[in-house]
């Protein structure tokens, strides 16, 4: 009953070394050479606009009460090492009044807590590195003095912007 068997495995060795005999010799091929690039990516959006700040109590005897707000949250994502996020105001505060900013800082990153925004560019995160991260909060405080007075309605524009670790 085995003879049968060797016969059959004979022709299906030959048929299998055959294929491959036809595969290297009677074929053709052709190569094509991939070019690829990753470029830097540096992407940073926030979520809106806060809600608009107004000083309006403050204890007998004391200076206004600080009011803040932390409605809106920054997103980001790098594929660079040391970066930093910056921050600054298009003009400057009326006297007596200051606009702070505070970052939550993303994994790996380092916040510089409650920083006076002016109109040149201060630090607020460092250490950033290889990150995609969303939903980190923005927390603005308005300060008023009571030597500021009554000062109407008002806007700042603030940009902040992500670029090679400045410290």
């Amino acid at each position: 009953m085995r003879k049968p068997f060797v016969p059959v495995l004979a022709v299906l060795f030959a048929a299998v070394l055959g294929g491959a005999a036809m595969a290297r010799g009677g074929g053709n091929t052709a190569t094509q050479i991939v070019s690829f690039q990753v470029s830097p990516i540096n992407e940073l959006a926030v979520s809106g606009n806060p809600a608009a700040l107004n000083v309006n109590s403050a204890a007998a005897d004391s200076q206004p009460d600080e009011v803040s707000d932390s409605s809106t949250t920054y997103s980001l994502t790098t594929n660079e090492e040391g970066r930093t996020i910056t921050g600054r105001i298009d003009s400057a505060m009326p006297s007596g009044v200051t606009l702070k900013i505070n970052l939550q800082a993303p994994s790996g990153g380092t916040s510089a807590g409650d920083v006076i925004l002016g109109t040149g560019d201060s630090t607020l995160v460092t250490g950033i590195s290889d990150l995609a991260a969303s939903g980190k909060t923005i927390t603005y405080k308005l300060d008023a003095t009571v030597d500021a007075g009554v000062i109407a309605p008002a806007s700042r524009t603030v940009t902040l912007t992500l670029l090679d670790d400045v410290s």
